[in-house]
């Protein structure tokens, strides 16, 4: 596959990221040795569960979307769990062949109140699991439910309902747009992802297009290199919403003097695939006439190519075995619409025609 190669600009950046990299294949290296020994009856039902999958779809090659790894974020449908509630929403989810629920808060406006452990029960009880959670990063109201201003009450919410990862939408702007004000925000994601990792979870950060824009002060200097550069890889993890990276990469292709600055979404992927456990799986017809470059669209509609961005992913270390894969869409018509038709395109693409 062709790579497009991202140097930073900034030497202190290269250097960083370059050793980033390092790391990250040296645990993948080591991981794989403690595995080996215990790995054989989980690679038979794995395989298993892939036959299986290949006979219930369409040809004869392996599923791009691996068993059991297909969710979908729970704001595309606040409107249905608005109206009928969590169960009414699991349940149609289930039916649609997903497996894993990425929360946008923990009532979303349900049809009467709910409980934590009512929301886990919910959950556990339609044959889904909850992969993650949205929280906001900062506010000014010293009450607010976000990681700084209540890290423990988010933390501790997240292990009751038993999540894995928990992260937040918010970019890392609370000090600015310079390089400065994106080190102090990693300084704090370090310490969120410290103590979550202390209560076996993973913090992870969610972009959207502005995070691959260029520091106000070094305009050569990619804000999301540095957010990579500065942040632990043990600690702080990424869920890249690949829509919005596609917008990014029509939108900041360019430096501010206009430049060239190209780069592919993918390779970022494809650099640290460890620090990637969660993707948002949103789909867009491109429009070179609007802002972005495309228009938003339900998935399979749209013109991103799901089947090469996750057979990469696939392919690189335990990438078969190691990420979840959310379906999305900010603004569906139809969300139960919306829900059905994008897991269906999900589960129908194979890695080889027959």
């Amino acid at each position: 596959m062709s790579r497009t190669r991202r140097t930073p600009a900034d030497p202190e950046l290269t250097h960083k990221l370059s050793r980033r990299n390092m790391l990250g294949v040296a645990a993948g290296a080591t991981a794989a040795a403690l595995l080996g020994a215990t790995a054989p009856a989980a690679t038979a039902a794995d395989a298993g569960a892939d036959t299986a999958a290949a006979d219930r779809g369409h040809g004869r090659g392996r599923p791009v979307l691996p068993p059991g790894r297909l969710g979908i974020q729970l704001y595309s449908l606040r409107d249905k769990v608005a109206t009928f509630g969590f169960a009414t929403v699991f349940a149609e989810l289930r039916k649609y062949g997903y497996d894993e629920v990425e929360f946008a808060g923990y009532s979303q406006g349900s049809a009467g109140p709910i409980t934590l452990a009512e929301l886990k029960r919910l959950t556990r009880d339609n044959g889904l699991r909850g992969i993650g959670s949205h929280v906001g990063y900062y506010s000014s109201d010293p009450n607010a439910y976000t990681f700084a201003q209540n890290l423990d009450q988010v933390l501790d919410d997240a292990q009751a309902l038993g999540l894995p990862h928990i992260g937040t939408a918010s970019g890392p702007w609370r000090y600015g747009a310079t390089v400065d004000g994106w080190k102090r925000c990693a300084e704090e994601f370090n310490h969120y992802g410290a103590e979550a990792k202390k209560r076996g979870m993973k913090f992870y950060q969610h972009n959207h297009a502005e995070e691959f824009s260029f520091a106000t002060d070094r305009p050569n200097v990619r804000l999301y290199d540095v957010l990579l550069a500065e942040t632990d890889p043990d600690l702080v993890h990424l869920e890249m919403d690949i829509y919005w990276a596609y917008v990014a990469q029509f939108r900041f292709s360019r430096r501010v003097d206009g430049t060239p600055a190209p780069f592919d979404p993918l390779d970022y992927v494809l650099d640290q695939p460890h620090r990637y456990p969660l993707f948002h799986v949103k789909d867009g017809e491109r429009d070179d006439s609007v802002r972005d470059g495309y228009r938003m669209a339900d998935v399979g509609d749209g013109d991103i190519d799901y089947r090469r961005f996750i057979s990469a992913v696939n392919r690189t270390q335990h990438g078969y075995r190691s990420h979840h894969w959310q379906a999305e869409h900010d603004n569906p018509v139809e969300s139960f619409a919306f829900a059905r038709k994008s897991g269906a395109h999900l589960h129908s693409l194979r890695e080889k025609d027959c």
